[in-house]
């Protein structure tokens, strides 16, 4: 049967264009160690031209570094055309993996909006009337906070007709009072000697003592 209609060709793979531009930068770089060996002779043949007489001699040297010449020109202009398709698949490549990475980032795009939009049905703290309402009980419930507290931060002592400006008036009037009870030298009024002590007592005369019965005290 194969001799028939012979044998199924394998289908090969079409190379990608990681492959190719690898393989075209290692011919670029067979090219470049081609024309630095070219150039090598070409300064050689130079250096014998110089040492050499004009004459048959110098001509066929001249001759051979002629035709190593044209062969680095050659390989100069296939060295030029691999870079130049080296280039064009680093573009193409570049343009594919720019298309891949658009692609990725739509799906993932629209795999978020998908979410998103199940978490807007299914969250009902996600809906902004529930939302605009929680805020609302929340103002209510912070001032009726407020007025709790106010309510329990009065003094049932001080009656609601004191005027604070009175009770200051009577709290600068007490300081002067207590100011007026110091002594020049600073110390307060109840380490001051009294100034109206009575005098201490006088010694009594011989004779009074005598009257009582009690014996002369010697001076």
């Amino acid at each position: 049967m194969r001799r028939i209609f012979g044998a199924k060709k394998e289908v090969v793979p079409a190379p990608t264009l990681d492959e190719t531009t690898d393989r075209l930068d290692m011919r670029g770089t067979k090219a470049d160690d081609k024309i630095a060996a070219l150039d090598v002779q070409l300064s050689k043949f130079k250096e014998q031209i110089k040492r050499t007489r004009p004459g048959p001699a110098q001509t066929a040297i001249k001759r051979r570094a002629l035709q190593v010449l044209k062969q680095k020109r050659l390989f100069e202009q296939q060295r030029e055309q691999l870079y130049t398709q080296q280039f064009n698949v680093e573009q193409t490549k570049f343009t594919v993996d720019n298309i891949k990475d658009t692609v990725g980032t739509v799906q993932a795009m629209q795999g978020a909006a998908k979410e998103m939009k199940s978490q807007f049905k299914k969250q009902k703290e996600l809906d902004i009337s529930f939302i605009d309402k929680m805020q609302d009980d929340m103002f209510d419930m912070m001032d009726m906070a407020n007025e709790i507290n106010e309510a329990m931060g009065r003094s049932y002592a001080v009656p609601d007709d004191v005027d604070e400006s009175d009770l200051m008036a009577e709290l600068d009037a007490l300081e002067d009072d207590l100011g007026a009870e110091e002594l020049e030298d600073g110390a307060p009024s109840y380490l001051a000697e009294p100034a109206d002590l009575p005098n201490a007592p006088q010694a009594q005369s011989a004779a009074s003592e005598a009257e009582l019965g009690l014996p002369a005290i010697k001076s």
